[in-house]
Parts: structure tokens; sequence; C-alpha cells
């Protein structure tokens, strides 16, 4: 039976660690760490995520607010109220709730945010840097949640120097996980395959991979038979599915099954989302003391 890596403990260690480091900014009279979270529309799903953010940012004392805008806001209108938050110097990080509203240009608004307030890491200065950089884990920047939290919990597996040399895959190839994740595992000096939905024979890829990221958005797409024996497997995937009646989530991997045949695994939920909300925090406290505040 796979190790179960425990994404809530990981997480309550690195929010630990950035409120130690908050309380002592506060405490040698420097301003409060400010973090603005953007949302547009009432998609539930998408509301309860924002005020989860905004909740941990307040217990590790980050002064965490979310702007609501209606559904019917013009790309324009997020143009302007993130320019409000660019010069404001109260705010030290800022992220706009994906997805937007199919009117709203979303690469447009990405591509505005002040590069050194970008906690989300998505802004292509960001994504370049974290691209070319040989250490970029090393280095004070701003990489993407998700993906940061993810190199937490192998770390937390295997430490940082016995991810060198690994056989990694990763399944997705996005701009907000799959891409970036890639970029991370290179640095560490893994030998990285990424994989698609249209790759094709896709176990002849993961049956020999030591190391698994999948973030694929399909449930459960990946079961006992893609995995070689004792693989460490990282799921992203969150899918709301109706099981036996009812409604619960699940990952792009069969947990069950393969919990049977990997050598460790993250849950679903209690795996990857509690490390990106925690990564969030970390960028944010990283974006401050770029921001050289106070200092």
């Amino acid at each position: 039976m796979a190790m179960i890596i425990d994404g809530k403990a990981e997480a309550e260690r690195v929010r630990g660690e950035v409120r130690s480091r908050v309380e002592q900014i506060v405490a040698s009279g420097r301003p409060t760490p400010g973090l603005r979270v953007v949302i547009v529309g009432d998609h539930p799903a998408s509301r309860a995520y924002v005020r989860t953010k905004a909740r941990v940012a307040r217990e590790v004392g980050i002064d965490g607010q979310v702007i609501e805008l209606p559904h019917s806001v013009t790309t324009d209108d997020l143009l302007a109220v993130v320019a409000d938050i660019n010069a404001d110097r109260s705010v030290h990080g800022v992220l706009v709730q994906l997805p937007l509203p199919s009117k709203v240009d979303a690469g447009r608004i990405q591509r505005a945010i002040d590069p050194t307030k970008d906690v989300d890491g998505f802004h292509p200065l960001n994504l370049g840097r974290l691209a070319s950089s040989p250490q970029p884990l090393a280095e004070p920047g701003l990489i993407p949640c998700t993906p940061l939290g993810c190199m937490h919990l192998l770390e937390s597996v295997h430490g940082r120097d016995g991810l060198r040399g690994a056989n990694a895959v990763v399944i997705g190839r996005s701009n907000i996980v799959g891409k970036p994740m890639a970029a991370l595992l290179l640095a560490a000096d893994c030998t990285v395959t990424v994989a698609h939905s249209k790759t094709r024979n896709l176990k002849r890829f993961t049956k020999s991979a030591d190391i698994m990221v999948a973030a694929i958005g399909r449930p459960r797409m990946i079961g006992a038979d893609y995995i070689r024996s004792g693989a460490t497997i990282i799921d992203v995937g969150m899918n709301r599915i109706v099981d036996d009646g009812e409604s619960r989530l699940v990952g792009d991997v069969f947990f069950g099954p393969v919990s049977r045949v990997a050598g460790a695994i993250t849950p679903v939920p209690g795996g990857v989302g509690p490390m990106t909300v925690a990564s969030l925090m970390r960028n944010t406290l990283t974006a401050y003391e770029l921001q050289g505040v106070g200092g």
C-alpha cells in the first residue's frame, strides 16, 4: 500500500513559516503584507475557493481581501480595477480568479498585473523567468502556486537531492500547471516527459515513470495499469462526480487501485489543494520582499 502524502500537514508547515515571518515583519514596524483576490461572477466553486484564500491569508497575518465584480464586467472595467490595485502601495499581491467570463480577455488581464505583485505567477515575465532559470526554487521569484506546491510535496517524500535523475512524466500541458511543473522538475535534474490528451500510447511513458504528475482534468483516468510499481504520484485533478448517488471530488488518478501499486500518492481532496493555497501565501510574502517594502 502506498504512503499517503499528507498535503494538509505540509501546507500547515508552510503556513506556519509564513505566519512567523509576517509576525517578524509587523514587529519590526514595517507595513502588513496585503493581498487582493478579484473574482468576477457568482460561480459557487470559485467563490468558495476565493473565500478560502482570503481566510487563510488572514490566518497567517496577511491583509487578505476579496474584490467581487458582477458577471457583466467588461475587459476594460477589470483592467481599471487591476490598475488601481497595481497603484495601491498597501497591496503587495494580487490575483484574478480564473476562469473569467468568455467575453473578458483573460490574457490582457494577466499581462496587466504588475509582475512584482503577480502572486499567481502567470505573468509572461514570471513564466519566462521560470523557464529560463537554472534554479528557480533557490532564487526569489513568483512561481505558479500549484506546481510550487507539488514540488514541496515531492521534496517531502524524496528530499531535494532525491529527485535528481528521476524519470518524471507530467500529464497535462497548461500554462497554469503542466508547463511550469515540467520546468521545475527539469530544474531539479529530473528527466521530464510532458504528455497530454493527444499523446499516443500514454502507458508507454507512464509505466517507466518514477514520478507522475497528473493534471489532465479527466476523473479517474489514470488506473493501476498506468503505474510503475513504487512510483510517486501527484494528483492535481479536482473533478466532481456522482458516485453511488453521492456527489464527491475525485482526482485524475483512480486512487484505490493506484494506491496499491504506487510507492507514494496524494489524495483528493487533502493533497495538492491545501498546498496550492499555502503556496499562494508564500508567494505573497515573496512579492512583499521583492518590492522592498519598508526596507
